[in-house]
């Protein structure tokens, strides 16, 4: 089987959920505006991979977290938003509910 990068495809998507260009979202992250386009335009068509560090810089602008652009079906990323919004008690409850809910199978 092959692996798609889910990188561009999540990228693309949380780029146009916050209604940003590429060319405006790459010079929020620090490129020169001469070649932001171009650079977020290649990142979401998959040709080249942004860094963790500027993967980290664009998750900031886009108010996703890190790890949303690895998940592969829109479920667990929209998962992974809703969990990171969460504050570390309510995440503990909620860890505690999925394994009651599991380890009672």
């Amino acid at each position: 089987m092959e692996y798609i990068n889910p990188i561009p495809t999540q990228l693309a998507k949380a780029r146009k959920k916050a209604n940003l260009s590429q060319k405006d979202l790459g010079i929020l992250i620090g490129l020169d505006s001469s070649s932001a386009s171009s650079r977020m335009n290649h990142y979401e068509k998959g040709r080249h991979t942004p860094d963790i560090k500027t993967l980290k810089r664009i998750s900031l602008e886009l108010g996703v977290p890190l790890n949303y652009f690895f998940c592969e079906d829109d479920v667990t990323a929209e998962l992974v938003i809703q969990i990171a919004n969460l504050n570390n008690s309510e995440k503990e409850e909620l860890l505690n509910q999925i394994k009651e809910k599991f380890n009672a199978k």
